[in-house]
């Protein structure tokens, strides 16, 4: 058997049996509570984070420009392009595994002068080498290299992880910019509405002011009306066309006209409640969560590397080829050459920078834990809120109705009462404001209600495919 076929058995021998110094991993105990507060009883339905978002998204608009904007938002490409780099980051530090063979073809000419040679004249000296080998090769023994491929494989699925909680946080950004939008556009219609009301009615008491019906105060007291409703219609006017903007940016793209909606939707979702579960089984299974614990896992594989290397390491150089002093003698027989160097480092002393590299990577494994820990503790606040929000959304949304349909009852009377004589125009003035208010005060809780169901499939990790 050939030196450098030995060579390459020992080396595969080593790489088979080489261990690692890398600690167990125990994941933390999540440090919540076993149930959410305010969640409904534990079901058998789907879990939250296997219902896809189209499956989730009723409303074919929302849905069209969630589509949009996964293929435009820059955002989520530099996501994805950080998992590209995070690769090959993981292929380079893979690479230390293997010896690197390269071929080189070298000359060396040197000239002596004669008082350097047996024969007293100055001569030439050449040599031609062509060899393949590998140079300082690291015998893994005792997992110095394992344990830092086995932190950069973390780190690359930390990338996926973080891709993932970007695409649910971009779907859960759309959705709600869409829904503000349509917030905006409802009552942008609702002032324009209420503003052409008040300039019949103005038209209507500015001639019987001139017919002398009425008071000069009942007609500043329309006018003051109208001129409300005229901003207001600026106003939302204004606030629709910033977040029409913003709806672009985060999409990434101009969204078509036809895209865009004209009130808040009753059916955004097709999911009533979401399943909830326990925090064990849906926090720890969200993306951002996923992603702090691989973090933690490539710091635990650090310690790895940082222990072995308290220990001797052995590298290897090996080549062989030819060598002949004239090129064309460099590929016939007897030019064989190969050279062999072994080399082993033993620590001896490092004036303590050995221990300081070991605390510094145990340290960063306890840093990582406390923001795991964070990180989930975070994840059950979001939950928690949007459970006590989602609670008393039914009751308020009830009573926002039953407000409107009294005010326009009431509305309704002081009109009357007004064209019977039978009252002044100040009780019709209030009843309009209050009906508008409360027109007003629907719209808002109608948004919320909508902005709950997506905040809750964004914290309870939705499906990201």
């Amino acid at each position: 058997m050939s030196p450098l076929r030995t060579l390459t058995v020992a080396i595969a021998a080593s790489l088979a049996s080489a261990c690692t110094m890398m600690p167990d991993y125990q994941r933390p105990v999540a440090p919540v509570p076993a149930n959410f507060p305010n969640a409904p009883q534990a079901s058998t339905a789907t879990p939250a984070d296997a219902i896809v978002w189209r499956d989730y998204f009723a409303h074919a608009q929302l849905r069209d420009v969630i589509a949009l904007a996964l293929a435009n938002n820059r955002d989520l490409r530099v996501a994805a392009l950080n998992i590209e780099k995070a690769r090959a980051q993981h292929r380079i530090q893979r690479a230390d595994l293997f010896p690197a063979i390269g071929a080189t073809g070298s000359q060396t000419a040197q000239r002596l002068p004669g008082a350097l040679t047996s024969s007293g004249e100055a001569e030439i000296n050449r040599q031609y080498n062509a060899m393949i080998g590998f140079s300082a090769y690291e015998l893994d023994f005792f997992g110095r290299i394992r344990s830092l491929n086995a932190a950069a494989l973390e780190q690359y699925l930390g990338t996926e992880e973080a891709r993932r909680s970007a695409q649910i946080s971009l779907v859960a950004e759309v959705a709600g910019t869409w829904l503000t939008l349509a917030f905006d556009n409802e009552r942008l219609a609702l002032a324009r509405s209420t503003y052409e009301t008040r300039q019949k009615s103005h038209d209507l008491i500015r001639r019987s002011f001139e017919a002398g019906a009425v008071s000069a105060l009942d007609l500043n007291q329309s006018q003051q009306l109208l001129q409300s409703a005229r901003a207001d219609v600026a106003r939302y006017t204004s606030f629709a066309a910033q977040n029409g903007n913003a709806l672009s940016l985060v999409v990434g793209a101009p969204v078509p006209a036809d895209l865009l909606p004209a009130t808040i939707t009753d059916t955004v979702s097709t999911v009533a409640e979401l399943p909830t579960g326990v925090p064990s089984d849906v926090l720890t299974r969200r993306p951002d969560i996923l992603q702090a614990e691989r973090t933690l896992r490539a710091a635990n594989a650090s310690i790895g590397a940082a222990r072995a290397a308290f220990f001797p390491s052995i590298t290897l150089t090996a080549a062989a080829g030819t060598a002949s002093s004239t090129l064309d003698g460099l590929f016939s027989g007897g030019s064989g050459a190969w050279s062999f160097i072994p080399l082993i480092r033993i620590p001896v002393f490092e004036a303590g920078r050995l221990q300081a590299s070991l605390d510094v990577a145990e340290v960063q494994r306890d840093i990582n834990v406390a923001q795991y820990e964070k990180a989930i503790q975070s994840a059950f606040r979001e939950v928690a809120d949007a459970l006590a929000d989602r609670a008393s959304l039914a009751e308020r949304l009830d009573a926002r109705y039953q407000q409107v349909e009294a005010t326009q009852a009431a509305f309704r009377l002081s009109d009357a009462r007004y064209k019977g004589g039978a009252d002044s125009f100040l009780g019709l003035l209030d009843a309009q404001r209050s009906l508008y208010l409360a027109e007003q005060e629907l719209i808002i809780v109608r948004l919320a209600d909508a902005a709950n169901r997506v905040t809750l499939y964004k914290v309870l990790g939705g499906g990201w495919r």
